[in-house]
């Protein structure tokens, strides 16, 4: 117990470590074959190579990554995947293959080529290794969308995080980095009304043409600038639940099969929809974005304009607090004075967990009430802003505590209590479905009863 917490804990506050489980393994030279099978998915030798990689490639220290784990993390996928299909949960290819092209750019931008990322992968051609990560993106999906399924319901009350705290030996509680708290000032180049007109119009010419008869994937090709969606012709499939914004959702929800929307806006730009088919509770859809774009004049007025108030704050005219309140852009943080959240609500923020690079390279040498240089970002919805923030408080390295790291305590204590649910949901569910482990893997210590001993 008092390892399992610890290393729950590290998870969080970005202290990694993998257990080396022990297992008596051949010498033999290895070959690419079946290693296990669970319900009707396979497990090759080679899949527990390219998960070393993958680890590799994300920065582990494979030298203390055993097989035995990594099968055991296969074998959980695996049994995922298998009862998410017998539960009829869907994941429809137009999903997976925008989730692999965009893959495959990662990959060829990695590797410097097509043909390097087919050779490092052992395969015959990029046809045979589009097919293989087809079938993993498809399985991943799976089982994701089966353990939100078992978790859904899975809630945490304050004694039970104080009981999970309290359990963890003193000696074993990790150290939390350097943390600070953030404000920040947004201003964004302005849009004019005559080009957000010019953009509606352009929308309503492509809507009449293709009420006229012209493809709506062609359109996509020509004019959207959704990168997400362009190989696939602007589709998605939705439904109540999907995470979009919700001026979209309530226009593609009044839509009729055949029917396409007047332009509408969002925070990401002007958008049009044309709704193909209901399914159920899902819509496929197709939808183009189109985004008016500011002047260069709107742009440098901008930036001179957040300069400007910078000076204004450095001269103690107004406070950073006070400026963000009346001249902020982001609307998010605009009415706090500028205080910037993490996406659990937390203020602290772990600077060497920091994700935006750009941030950190903004604040990582600040002191407390020291202003950032005016930077130019980009946000969530790939528009250019200029932005400034202040480092309003720094909180050293140090163990973890109850009080003040309760919100990190908080997410770890209830991803616990989900992998409890999960890891029984596991255990009663490999006797009920055909598990086959080659001789190879017969000495694995797995943490769940794989071998049906």
């Amino acid at each position: 117990m008092k390892l399992f917490l610890k290393n729950i804990l590290m998870a969080v506050f970005t202290v990694v470590s993998f257990v080396n489980v022990q297992a008596q393994q051949t010498n033999k030279k290895r070959i690419d074959g079946i290693v296990g099978v669970v319900g009707n998915y396979v497990i090759l030798d080679s899949d527990i190579d390219n998960m070393f990689i993958q680890a590799k490639e994300t920065g582990y220290d494979t030298s203390k990554l055993g097989r035995c784990e990594l099968f055991g993390t296969l074998l959980e996928n695996k049994l995922f995947a298998h009862q998410a299909i017998q539960d009829s949960i869907v994941v429809t290819d137009d999903e997976i293959n925008s989730k692999l092209d965009l893959q495959m750019d990662r990959m060829v931008e990695y590797y410097g080529s097509v043909d390097n990322v087919v050779k490092f992968y052992n395969k015959k051609n990029i046809e045979e290794f589009k097919g293989t990560l087809f079938d993993l993106i498809k399985e991943g999906d799976l089982a994701k969308r089966m353990q939100d399924k078992l978790i859904v319901g899975v809630s945490i009350t304050p004694e039970e995080i104080r009981q999970f705290y309290n359990k963890i030996p003193k000696d074993s509680l990790p150290m939390v980095g350097e943390q600070i708290e953030l404000a920040e000032i947004v201003m964004k180049p302005e849009i004019t009304s005559a080009q957000k007109q010019a953009v509606i119009d352009k929308l309503n010419q492509i809507r009449q043409e293709v009420l006229d008869g012209s493809s709506f994937a062609s359109k996509v090709f020509m004019y959207s600038e959704d990168s997400g969606s362009i190989k696939t012709g602007g589709l998605y499939t939705i439904d109540k639940k999907t995470p979009f914004v919700k001026e979209f959702k309530d226009v593609a929800f009044s839509l009729k099969e055949g029917e396409i929307s007047k332009p509408f806006e969002t925070d990401h730009g002007y958008h049009i929809i044309m709704l193909e088919k209901i399914v159920g509770k899902n819509l496929e859809l197709r939808h183009i974005l189109i985004k008016p774009q500011p002047t260069d004049e709107a742009i440098d007025k901008a930036k001179t304009s957040l300069d400007e108030l910078r000076i204004r704050i450095l001269n103690k005219e107004i406070t950073f607090a006070d400026a963000a309140r009346q001249y902020s852009e982001q609307k998010e943080t605009k009415q706090s004075g500028g205080i910037v959240l993490d996406s659990s609500g937390e203020s602290r923020i772990e600077l060497n967990r920091m994700e935006d690079r750009i941030l950190y390279d903004m604040v990582s040498n600040l002191k407390v009430g020291e202003v950032s240089k005016n930077t130019l970002v980009t946000d969530a919805s790939n528009k250019q802003a200029f932005k400034i923030v202040q480092v309003t408080n720094k909180i050293p390295q140090h163990l973890a505590d109850f009080s003040q790291d309760y919100m990190q305590i908080r997410f770890v204590a209830l991803k616990a209590k989900q992998n409890e649910v999960l890891g029984k949901w596991i255990a009663d569910n490999i006797n009920n479905t055909y598990i086959f482990i080659n001789n190879d893997y017969q000495n694995c210590n797995f943490k769940s009863n794989w071998l049906k001993k």
